[in-house]
């Protein structure tokens, strides 16, 4: 055999790996439809408080210790305006003219206060999420999902304070 054949069907047999292996990884790594939406975006739930520590007295410093922590662990920025974070009950907050720097996390707090880079606040003036049993739910502006995070027992799929197979 010539080293010009030899060279083509080396070629042709890397390029056939390559492309097996390129096709293989999505498989792979995507191994729910929910962990692929939070993998593509690099943004989670990284932490929650939802039993505000103390007496529940619904003052404001209360209030603010009731928190869902959302962390981009990608290495890029993303623009969080327009994404809401929910309750099982339909309380709402969306994200407002809110760029999340790559590596970084922003609590949300549920009363009231001035946003800062690491800290945006609902501005309400009841609890949100429920102490013994919620799901937090994160999803972009387009209404899609991204991730959520359940304590307690979960109403929606009979898991226990799971996320994603994570505790919280």
């Amino acid at each position: 055999m010539s080293s010009r054949s030899i060279r083509r069907i080396a070629a042709a047999t890397l390029a056939a790996g390559a492309a097996l292996g390129a096709a293989a990884l999505p498989a792979s790594a995507q191994s729910s439809p929910h962990q692929a939406a939070a993998y593509r975006s690099g943004v989670v739930i990284s932490d929650v408080q939802a039993d505000s520590p103390g007496f529940d007295d619904r003052s404001n410093y209360s209030l603010n210790r009731e928190w869902i922590d959302v962390t981009n662990t990608s290495r890029r920025s993303v623009n969080l305006d327009g994404w809401t974070l929910s309750d099982e009950d339909g309380h709402t907050y969306t994200f407002r003219h809110y760029r999340l720097d790559g590596r970084s996390t922003v609590r949300v707090h549920t009363g009231i206060g001035r946003d800062t880079y690491r800290d945006v606040y609902q501005d309400r003036r009841n609890y949100v999420w429920d102490n013994r049993s919620d799901t937090a739910t994160l999803r972009n502006d387009h209404g899609r999902f991204i991730d959520d995070a359940s304590w307690g027992r979960h109403h929606r799929g009979g898991h226990d304070g799971n996320h994603h197979g994570r505790r919280l």
